[in-house]
C-alpha cells in the first residue's frame, strides 16, 4: 500500500511530494546474503553499516545495539540529523513502526497469562460492535495474522483522509470502521496475511476485558516490568527530544504523520536502549509463564514486514528468524523515515536492535532491503558467535 501526501511543518517544510509512504510492504522471499562472514569483527560490522548509508537511497544514520548478558556493543554510522555531526545515540527517540505490534502482543499475552483473556476468545465475544462477518476471528488468529481481516489502511476513505491532512487526529479506537464493509480476505485460520487491523483489534480486546485504556495497559504490563523509561504511545505527530530524524531522501519526515492513525499497530516512540530491554524480556518470556510462551511459539509460515533476516515464520506477536548462524525471535517495522529490527535469542540473553533513519521495504527499495537483510544476518551471526 502506498500513500502520497503533502503537508507543511514548523521544522523542515515538505516539498510538493512527501514521497511514497508505505505503512505495509509486500512480503519479501528469503534472499542470499550479499555479505556472509560469520567471523565479522566490530570494524567489519561498522563498514557494513557504512555501505548501507552510502548506498543509493540509503539512510542518513544507522545504529545497532548488540547485547550479550551484561556486555553491550553499539555500532553506528552516519548522523542523527542531516546538517549536523551528531551521531545516532542509544537514548535518541525514534518511531518504532510495526515493532509496536510486539508490544500489543506483550499486553495481550500478559492478560492471557493472568486469565483475563483466552487465545480462543473471539471478536464476537469481546467486540460485538465490529462487523458480524468478523465475529469468529480469535485472539490467536489476530496475533499470528491468520485472521483474514481486511487491512484498514488500505481503505480508500482512510487513504484519502491521510493525503488530505497527514497530521489529522484520528479516533484510534474507531480505526477499524475503515474497511468495516469489506469481507474477510479468507476463512479465519486458513492462511497467513499481514494486516494492521489485527493489532488494533488486539488492543481493543485488551481494553474491553480490563476496562482500561491501552496506553495504561502498556505502562502497567510492559514498561514498568521491563524498565522502559523513554517509551510512549503518542497521539500526535511531534517527537520528543532528542530524536533520530527520519528521512525520505534528504527530506525530514520525522513529524510528517499523526500516530493516531496507526496507534497499537505502529505508533509507539522508543529508543534503541529501551527496545533492547524490551526485546530481551519479550522474546525471553519474562512477562508470562511457560504455558503462554509455548503457545506464542507455535509457528506458521509468514514474514514480518519488511522481512527480517533469514527464513521468517510467524508466532503470536513475534517472528522467528532462522539464519545461517542460528535462530532469533523478534519483529520488524517500517514507516516514513524509519526501519526497525528487534531480535533476541529464545532465552533473551543475547539481543540485537537495528535502527535506520529511512523507510526500507520491498515496495520502495527492494535492492536496499536485500542488502540490509544481508547485513542484519551478519549482525545476528556476530551476536550468536560472540564476535564482538
Amino acid at each position: 500500500m502506498h500513500i502520497r501526501t503533502t503537508t507543511s511543518r514548523h521544522r523542515v517544510p515538505l516539498g510538493p511530494r512527501l514521497g511514497v509512504i508505505a505503512l505495509v510492504a509486500a512480503c519479501l522471499a528469503p534472499v542470499t546474503p550479499a555479505v556472509a562472514d560469520p567471523s565479522a569483527t566490530p570494524s567489519d560490522l561498522r563498514r557494513q553499516l557504512e555501505t548501507l548509508v552510502r548506498a543509493p537511497g540509503g539512510p542518513p544514520g544507522v545504529i545497532a545495539v548488540l547485547r550479550d548478558g551484561e556486555r553491550t556493543r553499539v555500532v553506528r554510522t552516519g548522523v542523527a540529523e542531516l546538517g549536523t555531526d551528531r551521531a545516532p545515540d542509544i537514548d535518541d527517540h525514534m518511531r518504532i513502526a510495526s515493532t509496536a505490534k510486539a508490544f500489543s502482543g506483550a499486553v495481550a499475552l500478559s492478560l492471557v497469562n493472568m486469565g483475563d483473556l483466552r487465545l480462543d476468545d473471539t471478536i464476537g465475544s469481546r467486540l460485538p460492535r465490529l462487523p458480524r462477518a468478523w465475529h469468529a476471528v480469535t485472539l490467536r488468529q489476530l496475533l499470528n495474522h491468520t485472521s483474514g481481516l481486511p487491512d484498514y489502511i488500505e481503505s480508500p476513505e482512510f487513504l484519502a483522509e491521510v493525503r488530505e491532512d497527514p497530521r489529522r487526529r484520528f479516533d484510534s479506537r474507531r480505526l477499524l470502521d475503515y474497511g468495516a464493509d469489506e469481507p474477510l480476505r479468507f476463512r479465519p485460520g486458513a492462511r497467513y496475511a499481514y494486516s494492521n487491523s489485527d493489532n488494533i483489534a488486539v488492543a481493543l480486546m485488551a481494553e474491553a476485558v480490563t476496562r482500561t485504556p491501552y496506553e495504561r495497559l502498556l505502562d502497567e504490563l510492559v514498561y514498568r516490568h521491563l524498565g522502559l523509561r523513554r517509551t510512549s504511545l503518542p497521539q500526535g505527530y511531534e517527537m520528543p527530544e532528542p530524536y533520530l530524524h527520519g528521512y525520505d531522501g534528504t527530506e525530514d519526515v520525522s513529524e510528517a504523520l499523526s500516530m493516531s492513525g496507526v496507534w497499537a499497530s505502529g505508533g509507539i516512540v522508543s529508543t534503541p536502549a529501551d527496545l533492547t530491554r524490551f526485546v530481551r524480556g519479550y522474546a525471553g518470556g519474562a512477562l508470562y509463564g511457560d504455558r503462554v510462551v509455548r503457545e506464542q511459539r507455535r509457528w506458521v509460515n509468514g514474514a514480518s514486514q519488511p522481512a527480517g533476516p533469514g527464513r521468517n515464520e510467524a508466532g503470536l506477536g513475534i517472528f522467528r528468524y532462522t539464519t545461517r548462524c542460528g535462530t532469533v525471535l523478534g519483529h520488524t517495522g517500517n514507516l516514513p523515515g524509519y526501519t526497525q529490527l528487534i531480535a533476541a535469542t529464545p532465552d533473551g540473553r543475547r539481543s540485537l536492535t537495528f535502527s535506520s533513519t529511512t523507510q526500507i521495504n520491498e515496495g520502495l527499495k527492494p535492492e536496499l532491503l536485500s542488502r540490509m537483510r544481508a547485513v542484519q544476518e551478519d549482525f545476528v551471526c556476530a551476536l550468536l558467535r560472540g564476535k564482538r
